[in-house]
């Protein structure tokens, strides 16, 4: 394994951008952070009804979002660290291929950029990110302090949500803080309808008949049958929201619940087939479609 002190300073940012390129894939950590963004904030801007159209702010909340997920995805590494060893040991910070430090290097570069990108915007924006970050550096403590909250699947995921919660609360609270949008029970049920899209993705790539010894899946806990429910009743839970939210503007305003029958026909298939895992196009596709339809909702409808 290369140590820390062997890695000439110059060769730190390749090594950076080669683990971005693996671990954060951009064409998807990317794209669903540019998606969520542009979502949140169309959905939001046209339930004042005012029409919604992109501007720099919005290009700088995209941003911000883009690199908080980096910057959680640098934290992960590295508070799993010893999971990995056992079950993954290819990963970047197993073999070498970064260090701790150069990760929280990109880290501290991250968020400098967040805040310079949120400073032009109000200093709640600044506020708000900054407390996705350092709620994600608290759960980092936590678990390494809490062996419940590290070792029990579903604690865990209960102790990680608020991350993704804050995240929505930055481009709403920036939102609300630029005189954009007035804050109200509707941004509520925004953020819980982000929350569902993203709990159905996420139980969907934990949801398998059968797993390896030591997998952490949530049908190891739940059992496939049940894990298989809750993925379907968060993708359930993702139309009621946007049913609340938009059926007040009429029939064409819910155009994008229809994207439901990707998680519909994900829980027929993977119920009939009795061995493998969830479908994860299906998944996927109910992500990328949900956010991809609210946007053109936003856009087109008035």
């Amino acid at each position: 394994m290369t140590s820390a002190s062997t890695v000439p300073v110059s060769r730190v940012p390749a090594r950076l951008a080669r683990f971005v390129l693996r671990m954060f894939r951009p064409h998807v950590y990317v794209t669903y952070g540019l998606l969520w963004t542009l979502s949140l904030e169309s959905s939001a801007v046209s339930l004042t009804g005012t029409p919604w159209r992109p501007s720099g702010a919005t290009w700088a909340r995209v941003t911000s979002v883009v690199l908080a997920l980096l910057f959680l995805r640098m934290l992960d590494e590295q508070k799993d660290l010893e999971y990995d060893r056992v079950h993954h040991p290819d990963r970047p910070l197993v073999t070498g291929a970064i260090t701790a430090g150069e990760l929280r290097a990109g880290m501290a570069v991250s968020t400098a950029v967040v805040i310079c990108l949120n400073a032009a915007l109000s200093p709640a924006a600044v506020l708000l990110v900054l407390a996705a970050l350092g709620y994600g550096l608290l759960l980092a403590a936590v678990e390494r302090l809490s062996a419940p909250v590290r070792d029990r699947q579903l604690l865990g995921l209960a102790a990680a949500c608020p991350v993704q919660v804050l995240l929505g609360c930055y481009v709403y609270g920036s939102l609300a803080a630029a005189g954009t949008v007035t804050a109200d029970w509707r941004g509520a049920v925004l953020l819980a309808l982000s929350a569902c899209v993203f709990l159905h993705f996420e139980f969907a790539r934990k949801t398998a008949w059968q797993a390896p010894p030591g997998e952490r899946l949530y049908s190891v806990v739940l059992g496939p049958r049940r894990s298989a429910a809750v993925t379907a009743a968060f993708a359930a839970g993702a139309v009621v929201c946007q049913i609340v939210l938009f059926l007040p503007y009429g029939p064409a305003g819910l155009l994008p619940c229809l994207i439901a029958a990707l998680p519909a026909w994900g829980l027929r298939r993977f119920s009939a087939a009795r061995r493998g895992c969830w479908p994860m196009p299906a998944a996927a596709g109910f992500v990328a479609g949900t956010h991809l339809a609210l946007t053109v909702r936003a856009a087109v409808l008035p």
